[in-house]
């Protein structure tokens, strides 16, 4: 991570200044000495299978934990998490539990300032598998700051349907994928679906990211974390490039700055596009019948394609822990809270399987019969030689800011590559 940026940001309104002081005061029930009262936990819209699981969890397995202190979860949206945080953190008015930041820096930044639990060896962390324990501390400087909600792996799903009517074969370089997406233009079918609209502009930003691994290799993002390696240097602008292009050729739809999370997951599994970069969390949206109408049998992935001339592999797959949970410091000296913490570790692998069919970080202690396309996730997970993250991944929180804001407009072919990285560059500090 880079620099700190706990300064608010002026730009906030009157109403959303009300708004986030009454989250404060929500906070110090759970994040001060009135801990005891409620279990509190801030999730954010964007995620529903978090608050599904710890639902279910304070009705079954987590029952006694609840009935001593009642599980009372919040909701915000996730582009302004990190400034709630921020302001909450500020305050010693964190919840007793959270969603944590966008900016894993931000994190770091707070458990450095005492306001975040530290899990390291505890038997919390003895529930964490080790690939999730190794990605979590890999970004916390050794140090297991947050609990892994997700194991995810991502890559681009395809609808079987669109491509076989349309004699195409699951793309394996970068040339036969954009050979698709022209064969799809031309047919009428939208190639891509993305979000960019405002900071759900990770939806592109991903393909710049992923681009850059197989182009230059694993260590292309460490190296610019390193400062042995810019952004605006001409083999990572051709990364972004790349990606211009294809929003320069419509293949992210007619309007991406348009688009948010949800309808771009919508987009996709109503048909009305053939290819969905996104990670393995998404497997518990494409069990719901209600949400998926291709059918789960209909959908397939590949790993991001290999780029010619690059030194990336496929066997490097973008993986990570997805959306952790952060504890309050001070709300886990409370042994109500530090009880919720334990049967969470011990209980939420099942869980997130049997609610959502969701692969989680955490120990399954017990049976659990999954989908096939949690199992085809599941296998991918084991092929995997080795992970790389995703592309904010080292930013800080100002610098996630400025890529994931301009990754719609990237899509949407209204800016260059050059521009997308000068912007991010400068946002780093470098």
């Amino acid at each position: 991570m880079h620099s700190s940026n706990t300064v608010i940001r002026r730009s906030l309104s009157a109403a959303g200044l009300v708004s986030v002081a009454a989250l404060a005061l929500v906070g110090c029930s759970g994040g001060g000495s009135a801990a005891a009262n409620e279990f509190t936990f801030l999730a954010i819209n964007e995620n529903t299978t978090i608050p599904t699981v710890l639902t279910s969890l304070s009705e079954n397995e987590c029952a006694a934990e609840n009935t001593a202190l009642p599980l009372k979860i919040n909701k915000q949206a996730q582009a302004s998490l990190d400034q709630q945080l921020q302001l909450l953190g500020g305050q010693n008015a964190l919840p007793s539990a959270f969603v944590s930041a966008n900016s894993p820096e931000l994190t770091q930044e707070l458990y450095t300032s005492g306001k975040i639990a530290d899990f390291s060896d505890t038997d919390v962390d003895d529930q964490i598998l080790p690939v999730a324990q190794s990605s979590v501390r890999s970004l916390y400087d050794d140090k297991t700051l947050v609990l892994p909600t997700e194991l995810n792996i991502e890559g681009i799903w395809y609808n079987k349907q669109i491509l076989a009517d349309n004699g195409i074969e699951a793309p394996k370089s970068w040339d036969a994928l954009e050979s698709a997406f022209a064969t799809l233009q031309q047919a009428g079918v939208q190639p891509i679906s993305a979000a960019g609209k405002g900071g759900d502009g990770w939806g592109v930003t991903r393909w710049v990211g992923a681009y850059l691994y197989r182009e230059l290799g694993p260590e292309a993002l460490k190296s610019v974390d390193d400062g042995d390696a810019a952004l605006t240097d001409p083999d990572y602008v051709e990364a972004a490039d790349a990606i211009a292009a294809l929003g320069t050729a419509g293949y992210f739809g007619a309007s991406p700055t348009s688009i948010d999370y949800a309808t771009a997951m919508n987009t996709f599994l109503t048909g009305d596009a053939a290819f969905y970069y996104m990670g393995s969390w998404a497997v518990s949206n494409f069990n719901d019948e209600e949400q998926n109408k291709i059918g789960v049998d209909n959908i397939g992935f590949i790993p991001f394609p290999t780029v010619d001339g690059g030194v990336g592999t496929t066997e490097q797959t973008p993986a990570n822990t997805g959306t952790g949970i952060a504890f309050s410091k001070t709300a886990y000296e409370d042994e109500k809270v530090q009880a919720w913490a334990s049967c969470i570790a011990e209980n939420y692998g099942a869980a997130a399987l049997r609610e959502a069919g969701q692969i989680s970080g955490f120990t399954v202690n017990g049976d659990v019969d999954v989908t096939p396309l949690t199992q085809q996730v599941q296998d991918q997970i084991a092929a995997t030689k080795e992970s790389v993250a995703w592309f904010e991944a080292l930013f800080p929180a100002n610098a996630t800011t400025a890529s994931q804001s301009n990754g719609g407009p990237l899509g949407a072919g209204q800016l260059s590559g050059a521009d997308f990285m000068a912007a991010v560059e400068s946002a780093l500090g470098n």
